[in-house]
Order: C-alpha cells, then structure tokens, then sequence
C-alpha cells in the first residue's frame, strides 16, 4: 500500500467515525444537551479571546507604523 492510498483509507476511516459519532450525539437527547452546553461554553470563552487577541496585534501593529 503507498503512502497516498494509505493516507485515504485514513481520512475515509476518521470521517465515517466522525459521522457515526455525531449521530449518536444528535441522537440521544443527554448527549445533545451536553454537546449544546460544551458549544455554548466554547464560543462564549473563545471568541472573546479570539477578539482580544486580535485588537492586541492590530494595537501593535498600528504603534509600529506611527
């Protein structure tokens, strides 16, 4: 087996487990419950920080040019 078609047989394994996963999820409603409160918790602590970390580069990158 190459390295090219073993790489597929990967990614093709990783996504039909990935598919599988999330049906159970959205399946069973306490998984579906707790997958909606972890997204919750998730966007509420990333983006924020995403948006600070972002006004902090452009902060800098603005003093540079000055």
């Amino acid at each position: 087996m190459t390295r090219s078609s073993a790489r597929s047989v990967a990614n093709v394994v990783l996504i039909s487990a990935g598919v599988a996963a999330a049906y159970v999820v959205i399946t069973t409603p306490p998984l579906r419950r707790l997958a909606a409160s972890g997204l919750r918790i998730w966007l509420g602590a990333s983006v924020p920080v995403y948006v600070v970390s972002q006004v902090r580069e452009a902060w800098l990158q603005s003093a540079r040019t000055a």
